[in-house]
C-alpha cells in the first residue's frame, strides 16, 4: 500500500485525506493544533504536530515523511499582520527532510494569484508576473522545488477556492463601491480541488504544472449577486465608474491531460 504525507490537512489538505483513504492509500497528516490530532487520528490519518517558521521546522518530520513515495505540501503563506513570516524560508527548511525521505514525487498547491490581472486569458504557458507579495512567494516557492533533482515535483494552481462552508459572498454581502464588477471569476470547488490531485496521483503525473479553475467564468457582478440571493444575503454593491481588470483562468490542459472532468463547473 502506497503511503502519501499531507503536509497540512486543513481545509482542503483533511477532505483530501479522507478521499485518499478511500482509496486504500496510508495517509500521514500534519496540523498545527494539538486539538485536531485526535481528530485526525479518528480519521484514520496517522497525525503528525509540525509547524513551519522561517528559521526552523518543528515537530518530528521524519516520522512523517518515513515510508511515504509521495507528499502534498498544502500550506497556505502568511503575509499579513505579525505573524507575516516568509514562506519561501518555511519551505526551504523542510527540503532538506524530503531529500534524505523516501519521497519521489511532491504536489504543491500554488495559486492563480502568480498571474498579475492583465484583462487576457491564462495558461500553463502565460509567464507568470505576480503583483502581490503571495504571488511572489508562491512562484519562488514553486521553481525551488521544481528545480530540486532529488524528487519530481508538480505545481497545481487553485484558483479561489469554494465550497459547502466558504464563498466570497459571506465577506462581499452587503458592501459597496466593490471594484471590478465586469471582470470574471476564476473559482474552484473544494470537491474538485480534491477530485484534480486524485487524477495526478492516480496517473503518475510529475513535473507538470497545472492551472485548476472552474471552467464557467461569469462576471464577478452577476455570479455574487446571484449568490446573494441564493443565500438570502445582502446585495453587494459595484462601483462602475472604473473600468473593470481581470484575467480568465483556462483549466484546458487540466481536462485533456489528465481527462479530468469537473463535478462543480457551474460553482
Amino acid at each position: 500500500m502506497t503511503k502519501i504525507s499531507i503536509l497540512g490537512c486543513g481545509w482542503l489538505g483533511f477532505p483530501l485525506a479522507k478521499a485518499l483513504l478511500k482509496r486504500d492509500y496510508l495517509v500521514n497528516g500534519s496540523t498545527t493544533s494539538t486539538e485536531k490530532l485526535a481528530v485526525l487520528e479518528n480519521a484514520g490519518i496517522e497525525p503528525f504536530l509540525i509547524a513551519l517558521s522561517e528559521n526552523k521546522t518543528s515537530g518530528n518530520v521524519t516520522g512523517f515523511l518515513e515510508d511515504s513515495k509521495i507528499l502534498i505540501i498544502d500550506v497556505p503563506p502568511k503575509l499579513r499582520g505579525s505573524e507575516a513570516e516568509s514562506f519561501v524560508s518555511k519551505i526551504r527548511n523542510v527540503i532538506p527532510f524530503i531529500e534524505k525521505s523516501s519521497i519521489e514525487n511532491v504536489l504543491f498547491i500554488s495559486s492563480t494569484s502568480v498571474y498579475n490581472d492583465d484583462d487576457a486569458f491564462v495558461t500553463e504557458e502565460t509567464i507568470p508576473k505576480p503583483d502581490t507579495e503571495g504571488g511572489k512567494q508562491l512562484l519562488e516557492t514553486e521553481k525551488l522545488l521544481q528545480s530540486n533533482i532529488n524528487f519530481k515535483t508538480t505545481v497545481l494552481r487553485f484558483g479561489g477556492l469554494i465550497g459547502e462552508d466558504r464563498n466570497p459572498i459571506k465577506f462581499l454581502a452587503g458592501r459597496e463601491n466593490l471594484d471590478n464588477p465586469d471582470a470574471p471569476i476564476n473559482l474552484i470547488h473544494q470537491e474538485d480541488c480534491v477530485g484534480i490531485i486524485l487524477k495526478i496521483i492516480e496517473n503518475d503525473v510529475w513535473n507538470e504544472t497545472f492551472n485548476a479553475v472552474a471552467p464557467s467564468h461569469p462576471s464577478r457582478e452577476r455570479y455574487y449577486t446571484q449568490k446573494a440571493v441564493d443565500l438570502d444575503l445582502a446585495l453587494p454593491k459595484f462601483n462602475h465608474k472604473n473600468p473593470s481588470i481581470g484575467k480568465t483562468i483556462l483549466s484546458t490542459k487540466i481536462e485533456t491531460v489528465l481527462n479530468y472532468t469537473f463535478t462543480k463547473p457551474n460553482l
